[in-house]
């Protein structure tokens, strides 16, 4: 499944790329893409159909092998990451899972960051264990652990960079050069930088996946799922589609395609006021009576992985997190006294989002895991929305009267 992208595209800049490339124009002549909300597609005759259905000539089949709309979206998603192609999916994590069928089978290894989103977690011990499949959780940071968990089966390293929710960076290169020294493929989860932020393909990894549902739509409306990296890979992350069926809906790639309109500015919105906020929160730290413990955002001088994510990223997200004095009990109340933040489990919204990690989206991991993973109980994830910085920062003064 080879990109269409012509060199007029290859060779403009990413705010170009994010309106333009893939776009599909009709005999109607309409400006904005349309959405073809089709099951299935018309064959000129017998002879085309048999074609068609062999692949011995291109076009449409079936919606759940291809869509005219989901096929803008891959398009744009492939140029903004400087992919050969992409596969859309209905979900994130089933954008995970593809992967994973179309590349591993029964016997084979995979190293995993301990520093992952919970249900990514759970696909791997719970899920791919039944397919005969092992993984090792390491320290993301930890390079030596990584090189030395390699085995002789080891085919696929999977990273979140930055990590949800403590905001850890990767060094993809190093990463890279790890994976490929025993022929393994490098995965990066982009979803927190999106290629706005970050290329993770140009610096040596193999495969991006994305939550469409977050910063790629941006206002919090459609679930869905992008994978990108080389063509033959992608046609066997096709191949899987098509045939399992997790396939996105042409009216969410719509929306999607339309998110990623306006991708760049909103990321550069979305990391101004995440800095104002961890700013403000690194501050509480100094008072006579610190009611803030630790903050996390590669933003921050003081964070561990500040340097690099100045030279890996061009901006430092919109999301961070924070451990607040005390416990479940104090960050629980920090939460429930916030006003204009709404309390729910996804992010990348224009609206800012506030969660308790060890009960929420980390909730199923282990004691244990979450202990290595860094999830307390006093800690809280914001990710920072489009809304003023100083309204949001009254917010965060909310719940510190809390405490």
């Amino acid at each position: 499944m080879a990109s269409e992208l012509d060199d007029f595209f290859a060779n403009t800049d990413l705010d170009t790329i994010a309106v333009r490339a893939g776009q599909l124009r009709t005999h109607e002549g309409e400006h904005s893409e349309p959405i073809f909300t089709t099951s299935s597609y018309v064959f000129e005759s017998a002879e085309a159909a048999a074609k068609r259905f062999s692949g011995e000539e291109a076009g449409n089949v079936y919606s759940r092998y291809t869509n005219p709309t989901v096929r803008v979206f891959e398009q744009r998603i492939a140029a903004l990451e400087g992919a050969e192609a992409a596969v859309a999916t209905a979900s994130g994590m089933s954008a995970i899972l593809t992967v994973c069928m179309a590349l591993l089978k029964s016997g084979d290894h995979v190293i995993c960051s301990r520093s992952v989103f919970g249900t990514t977690s759970v696909l791997f011990t719970k899920y791919m264990a039944k397919m005969g499949i092992s993984v090792t959780f390491v320290n993301p940071l930890d390079y030596d652990l990584w090189q030395n968990s390699l085995t002789d089966s080891t085919k696929l390293l999977f990273v979140e960079t930055p990590s949800n929710p403590l905001c850890d960076v990767v060094d993809i290169a190093r990463l890279s050069e790890i994976a490929h020294s025993v022929s393994a493929k490098l995965v990066v989860d982009n979803c927190f930088c999106t290629p706005a932020l970050q290329q993770p393909l140009k610096l040596g990894a193999d495969i991006v996946v994305h939550s469409a549902t977050k910063y790629l739509d941006g206002q919090g409306r459609c679930v869905g799922g992008a994978i990108a990296g080389n063509a033959v890979d992608m046609d066997e992350a096709l191949a899987f589609v098509r045939t399992c069926g997790p396939t996105m809906s042409a009216f969410n790639a719509w929306v999607f395609a339309k998110g990623l309109e306006t991708l760049r500015l909103r990321m550069d919105a979305h990391c101004s006021n995440a800095m104002a906020l961890a700013s403000w929160l690194e501050e509480q730290k100094q008072s006579p009576s610190p009611k803030v413990e630790q903050v996390f955002y590669a933003g921050l001088p003081s964070h561990k992985s500040h340097e690099l994510a100045k030279k890996q990223q061009r901006g430092f997200g919109g999301v961070l997190s924070f451990r607040v004095v005390g416990g479940r009990e104090e960050a629980w109340r920090f939460i429930d006294a916030t006003k204009i933040m709404s309390l729910t489990a996804n992010l990348g919204d224009a609206k800012t989002t506030i969660v308790h990690p060890a009960t929420t989206t980390h909730g199923r991991l282990s004691d244990d895991e979450k202990k290595e993973a860094g999830i307390t109980e006093n800690l809280i994830r914001i990710s920072v929305g489009l809304e003023s910085a100083n309204d949001l920062i009254s917010d965060l003064e909310r719940g510190m009267a809390a405490l």
